[in-house]
């Protein structure tokens, strides 16, 4: 997947249906400084995920990771990339890693902390964001598109599932009977309902509840890791004893209201993670709702506290085994996730407008590259 001209894809940090591609150094142009590698970004997912770090790219400084002209901003986005030139002993060229990229054709990092298996950016302007964010795994090309597209995808998005779930089992579900889920067809969803039904074959009591829009239920009960799923419009049917958790995905001010109303101060936690309905900021409406009040999830921050709950390795350990589980549930599973690969800038920009748009559909994932 040879680069021949550089490009970057931009939005407007302020508007983000404002997006256009600007023209970068071709990678044989771009000055590779002692310590500094260029990669070739070969492939990345983009999912409602990505337009999550895009509306809180501001508050959660997702806009730092890769530094682009005032006003202006690049998506960070999981996927692969490869060594085209070194200037750092133990990164080499033609070596492949998988971590954060810019949806840009190539980037230049500073690799620190330099381990067989990896490494860490270690990039001036990234000094001050999470570390999670920063690290770089050494991969080898299996020549199998689907494992590969199937870890840029979900895996990312798993790992916010694995925490969320975590943290409210660890709570007791904070006393709840049911967990009511909402974007339920969502792939972060889908993770945290898996590891729920997992939870309860070992024994835990609670209901898994998905919320989903009237197009999405046959897909979401096809799913097979909820107990019970309703439109958003039945939400008043759910039974209320016992009271709830809410584990919001969508973000909706109406689904948030809804949810609040019908379960009053029987919801005992409402955790706020994803904006897939993130033109419907259900932040406006949360102050005069009844139930307990929405806490933002910030995934690294609960990875931090279980890395030292865990121990060296523990963290690692839990979430591999916990990764391995639901690629074997997905083994065969096309018709839950169908994978399309795109390349080239107007293939890039029609799945980001999809995507801003609510336009995609939940058994799609989209790969694309500026290659």
């Amino acid at each position: 997947m040879a680069t021949t001209n550089g490009i970057d894809f931009l939005v407007k940090r302020d508007n983000l249906r404002e997006g256009r591609f600007a023209p970068a150094s071709a990678p044989d142009d771009v000055r590779v400084e002692p310590g500094s590698v260029l990669l070739r970004v070969d492939r990345f997912a983009f999912t409602a995920n990505n337009v999550t770090y895009a509306v809180m790219g501001e508050r959660m400084s997702y806009w730092d990771f890769f530094p682009a002209p005032e006003g202006w901003g690049r998506i960070p986005v999981w996927g692969f990339g490869t060594v085209l030139r070194s200037a750092c002993d133990g990164v080499e060229a033609g070596r492949r890693y998988y971590g954060y990229f810019p949806m840009s054709s190539h980037v230049v990092m500073a690799p620190d902390r330099i381990t067989p298996g990896g490494f860490s950016d270690g990039s001036a302007h990234r000094a001050h964001l999470h570390p999670l964010y920063n690290q770089y795994t050494l991969t080898r090309a299996t020549g199998d598109d689907r494992a590969d597209a199937l870890q840029m995808l979900l895996r990312p998005l798993f790992i916010t599932s694995f925490v969320i779930e975590d943290m409210i089992a660890d709570a007791d579900f904070y006393g709840a009977r049911s967990v009511a889920i909402s974007s339920a067809s969502s792939k972060t969803g889908y993770g945290v309902a898996f590891q729920l039904a997992e939870r309860k074959r070992d024994g835990a009591n609670v209901e898994i509840v998905g919320l989903t829009s009237p197009r999405n239920l046959d897909f979401t009960r096809g799913l097979g890791v909820y107990d019970r799923v309703v439109a958003y419009d039945a939400i008043g049917s759910l039974p209320t004893e016992g009271g709830a958790v809410f584990v919001d995905m969508a973000n909706d001010a109406a689904v948030r209201a809804a949810v609040h109303r019908h379960y009053g101060e029987g919801l005992l936690y409402d955790c706020a993670v994803g904006l897939t309905h993130w033109e419907r900021d259900a932040s406006r409406v949360e102050s005069a709702l009844p139930g307990a009040r929405p806490e933002v999830f910030f995934a690294p921050a609960r990875i931090k506290q279980r890395v030292r709950d865990w121990g060296p390795g523990g963290f690692e350990q839990r979430f591999a085994a916990a990764w391995q589980r639901l690629v074997d549930a997905l083994r065969g599973r096309e018709d839950w996730l169908h994978v399309t690969f795109d390349e080239g800038p107007k293939a890039v920009e029609r799945v980001y407008r999809d995507t801003l748009d609510g336009r995609t559909v939940p058994d799609e994932g989209r790969i694309l590259s500026l290659g």
